[in-house]
C-alpha cells in the first residue's frame, strides 16, 4: 500500500463523517463538503492503486527478465 492509497482512504472516511455530520445537523454545506472530500479521496486512492499496479508490473517484468537471462 502506498501513500496515495492511505491518504485517499483517509479522506474518503473523513468525507463520510463530514457528510453524516451535515445530515445530522441539517447543514447542506457540510454535506456537500463531505461528498466533495469523498470524491477527492476516491480519486487519490485510485491514483495510488494505479501506481501500485505499475510497480507490481515493473517488478514482475524484472523477475521475468531475470529468469530468462539465467536460462
Amino acid at each position: 500500500m502506498n501513500r496515495n492509497q492511505v491518504k485517499g482512504t483517509a479522506k474518503d472516511i473523513a468525507g463520510k463523517a463530514q457528510e453524516g455530520l451535515g445530515k445530522a445537523t441539517g447543514s447542506a454545506n457540510q454535506q456537500a463538503k463531505g461528498l466533495a472530500k469523498q470524491v477527492e479521496g476516491k480519486v487519490q486512492k485510485g491514483a495510488g492503486d494505479v501506481q501500485e499496479d505499475l510497480h507490481d508490473t515493473e517488478r514482475d517484468a524484472e523477475r521475468t527478465a531475470d529468469r530468462q537471462n539465467r536460462h
